[in-house]
Order: C-alpha cells, then structure tokens, then sequence
C-alpha cells in the first residue's frame, strides 16, 4: 500500500492523515469543505510544530510529512488511484451508508474501504457496497498522533486477507492494533461509555459534583482523566450517539443514556468543541472551571 484517502478533515481525520503521512504514505485527504481542508492542514502543521519542539521530529521530517499530504474537495478524483481509503465522517449512519456506497462506484475494484466508526455496525455499512469482504473498521483513538490502540473490527463478510493487511498497516503506522467482532460500540466503546454514562448517572443523582466525581476516578482508579472531563473532550453529542446505537442494538436499558446528557446535548452544551459542557472552556481548553450549572 502506498497511496491512502482519508474521508472528512475534522479532528479524527486529520490526525489519521498526519499519522499515515508521516510514516511516508502518500495521503489524499478529502472533504466537501474547502475550509475544513484548510483547517485540517493548519491542525496537522500545529501538531508538527508541538512534535519539534519537543524533539520528537525535525524540520526535514514536518517537511516530508506536509509534502505527503495532498487536498481534495472531489471524492472521485481523490479516491481514483488508491489501496485504501479510511472514512471518517460524522457519527451518523445515513452519512455513512451514502458515503460507501458513492465510495464502492468510484473506487478500484481491489481498494479496501475502511470506517473509523467508533459504534456503527461494520456489518450494515458493508452492505451499501458490492464488496463487503473489503469494508473492515480501523477505529484509530484521538489524539490519533499520540493514542497507540487501533480498533480492528472485521464485518461479517471481512475477509482475513484484508483483515491481515490492515493488521500489518496499522502496526506499520507504530500502532498496536487489536482484532474484534462486530457488536454494538466493539470493545472500547461497549465499556468506556457505560462508565462515562454512569459518572453522569452519578452527577444527575446528586451523589457528588462535577469535580469530585473526576477527582475520585483520577486518583483512585488511575485514570488519566476523570470521565466527565472525557466526555467534555470527545464531545456529549458523540457520547449520546454511542450509547443510542447500543440502546437499539442490544435492547437493553443498561445503555439508556442519562437524562442529563440528552438534555445538555439538545441545549448546545457539547464540551470542549462548544465551549461548555461539565465544565466552562471559555478561558482554556484545559477542564479548571466548572460549569456554573453544576456549582
């Protein structure tokens, strides 16, 4: 594999760009939006810099990573001449059936079509296409850059040689890549979303505070960052998509996502991308102010 297409610019797909590109693969990163191509690249160009400054890469390694990048506002012509293309659109199924299916007529018939999906059924996506031995997720974990899991989930129909290829890649991109089996939310999410669902399970009951639900999970549990804080960071509205696509996919009202949460994602408060969530980031991206809704 040489030439990869990345599907969408925003944070996931940007950084699955950076990742690739910089381990010398010529990457073809597509979005409707010239702007968020632009912001893309200026993201990438400021993870590089942060990368030098801390003397993990030199000028000539930023260099050779920016010049392996190359934009595109045409699917069709992006995605034309490569081995693999790794979409990575919005949490939303319609999007992402339309988006294979349009991918499965414009693609070469041996290109591997793979979803960063972190929920979404491999399976089903497979099924807008005409290749299902081909679709297989690489759900990469953000910051991509940093975060050394990659979540392999083989559809149904997934075959092993292409399961093997992309085992290989990803540890080509230093990656560790783990095999799972297509359910609801896989391994990472069908336990880390419950537990984040729970923290606000716990909040909303008014066992504790924003503050000292975290602090306890941090301290006594040894987790980087307390899990309302994670949810601020990977967004309530994608936290509220995960645990809806496992509600409806097991049926069981474990994965029921709190009240609260629904309603601070109908009301705007998304974390750290609105500015508001558990906490207040209108002075710093970093979680130092709660919300004044929870003081």
């Amino acid at each position: 594999m040489k030439k990869i297409a990345v599907i969408g610019a925003g944070t996931m797909g940007n950084g699955i760009a950076h990742v690739f590109a910089q381990n010398g693969f010529q990457v073809h990163l597509i979005d409707i939006s010239q702007a968020s191509l632009d912001k893309g690249l200026a993201t990438i160009t400021k993870n590089l810099d942060r990368m030098m400054t801390k003397e993990v890469i030199d000028q000539a390694k930023k260099d050779a990573t920016l010049a392996n990048i190359s934009t595109f506002t045409n699917v069709k012509e992006g995605v034309s001449q490569v081995d693999l293309v790794v979409e990575a659109a919005t949490e939303n199924l319609d999007i992402k059936l339309q988006i294979f299916k349009d991918l499965d007529e414009v693609c070469p018939a041996n290109t591997i079509l793979a979803t960063n999906t972190s929920s979404i059924s491999i399976t089903q996506i497979a099924a807008a296409t005409q290749r299902p031995d081909k679709v297989i997720g690489m759900h990469f974990m953000n910051p991509v850059p940093i975060m050394k899991l990659v979540e392999i989930i083989r559809g149904y129909s997934t075959s092993d040689e292409v399961t093997q290829t992309i085992m290989e890649l990803s540890e080509k991109l230093g990656k560790t890549p783990t095999e799972v089996n297509d359910y609801p939310g896989f391994v990472a999410n069908r336990i880390l979303m419950p537990m984040i669902n729970e923290a606000i399970e716990t909040l909303y009951n008014g066992v504790a505070g924003v503050q000292e639900i975290d602090t306890v999970m941090k301290l006594g549990m040894a987790h980087p960052m307390g899990p309302l804080q994670l949810a601020d960071f990977i967004g309530l509205d994608v936290c509220l998509s995960i645990l809806n696509v496992m509600y409806n996919g097991f049926k069981n009202p474990k994965y029921a996502p709190c009240p609260l949460l629904v309603n601070m994602v109908m009301a705007g408060k998304l974390g750290v991308k609105s500015g508001e969530g558990f906490y207040d980031y209108s002075e710093s991206r970093k979680a130092e102010h709660v919300s004044s809704q929870f003081k």
